[in-house]
């Protein structure tokens, strides 16, 4: 870059953006990269305290801030996930529909390791909606030697740092335990409230059975799901109540009978200790769900099903690093998912 008095740049070509604050108005732009100084400009430059304005001599190995902000975002684009325009040498990322954004943590730290370098994200494992911000990135210097955004690129590898998983399972059979449900002593509160959580990924509620708490009972309720006479065959299978180490809570063994996996029956939240979560052969989740989900706003369920409805295969240690975070502080004004609870 050149170097040049206000007064000597009229003419000139502008090569980055000149940032302009107002405190409680502004703060943006107000010369874009391309633009040509004009004599006009000089009393809003100096209001910005510009005494110097640098003018682009573009020598090899070099790249402007600008150059380098496509290279980073190349290596962070997927599918679902769309570019912006590059302000002020930096560009963001956003949802193109609704999701579940995932981050390769590792690959992302290798990059931000390599000086001059910024790529800054949402959370890994956040639900996101259409139009949400993802992620921006830049890199600190006005132009940056090439050999920099080489080494990122070799540090980022072949596949892209992000990925925005759509949400994929559809249908789901809950399965209410309970004499008290099921001898109509009280109401069932649980179902609707579970209705409501699946909704708001796509998953609608094909079957609900209710069944007593005897082993064979709850047992028999899961393989007809597993092979249903008539209707469709559920993509997730949700057992409420019976999730104790009571005697008589028969929810875990039942699921245990079926067949599935268990990948965990207990996890290291509050609420939501526990949780159950099993896997069959071909893939299908089957969910034991205590009965914090059904009076806790917020509770473990908030947390995994995202993850689960994008077709996720969860693992022990998924469940394993849940503590660092695990705890719901109970606030007198809930702001999940926006609150340290609400990460995975």
């Amino acid at each position: 870059m050149q170097k040049l008095r206000v007064e000597d740049a009229v003419g000139q070509v502008l090569c980055h953006d000149l940032t302009r604050i107002v405190p409680g108005e502004m703060k943006g732009p107000q010369f874009r990269k391309g633009h040509i100084i004009q004599e006009a400009d000089i009393p809003m430059l100096r209001s910005m305290g510009k005494e110097h304005i640098f003018v682009w001599e573009k020598q090899p190995g070099m790249l402007h801030e600008d150059e380098a902000a496509e290279r980073l975002a190349a290596l962070c684009i997927n599918t679902h996930i769309r570019m912006g325009k590059v302000t002020e040498g930096k560009i963001e990322l956003f949802a193109v529909q609704e999701g579940f954004f995932c981050t390769d943590v590792a690959r992302l730290n290798q990059v931000n390791g390599i000086s001059d370098i910024i790529i800054a994200a949402r959370r890994s494992y956040s639900p996101v909606k259409a139009g949400d911000k993802l992620a921006g990135m830049k890199v600190i210097p006005l132009v940056v030697p090439e050999k920099t955004l080489v080494k990122a690129e070799a540090a980022a590898g072949s596949m892209p740092i992000f990925s925005l998983l759509p949400y994929i399972l559809k249908k789901a059979w809950v399965i209410t335990t309970g004499s008290e449900v099921a001898g109509g002593l009280i109401n069932d509160r649980f179902t609707p409230l579970i209705i409501k959580k699946l909704e708001a990924y796509g998953i609608k509620v094909i079957r609900h059975m209710v069944v007593g708490d005897g082993l064979d009972e709850v047992a028999g309720a899961i393989n007809q799901a597993l092979n249903p006479e008539t209707g469709e065959k559920p993509e997730l299978i949700l057992c409420t109540g019976g999730m104790s180490v009571d005697p008589d809570d028969n929810t875990p063994g039942a699921i245990k009978q079926s067949g599935a996996q268990i990948i965990t029956y207990g996890a290291p939240v509050i609420p939501g200790a526990m949780f159950l979560l099993g896997y069959y052969d071909e893939g299908l989740p089957i969910l034991g769900l205590p009965g914090c989900v059904m009076y806790m706003k917020s509770t473990i369920f908030d947390r995994v099903l995202p993850c689960i409805a994008a077709g996720i295969r969860m693992t022990k240690q998924d469940f394993t690093v849940l503590g660092n975070g695990g705890l719901c502080l109970g606030c007198a004004e809930c702001h999940y998912p926006v609150c340290p609870f609400g990460n995975l």
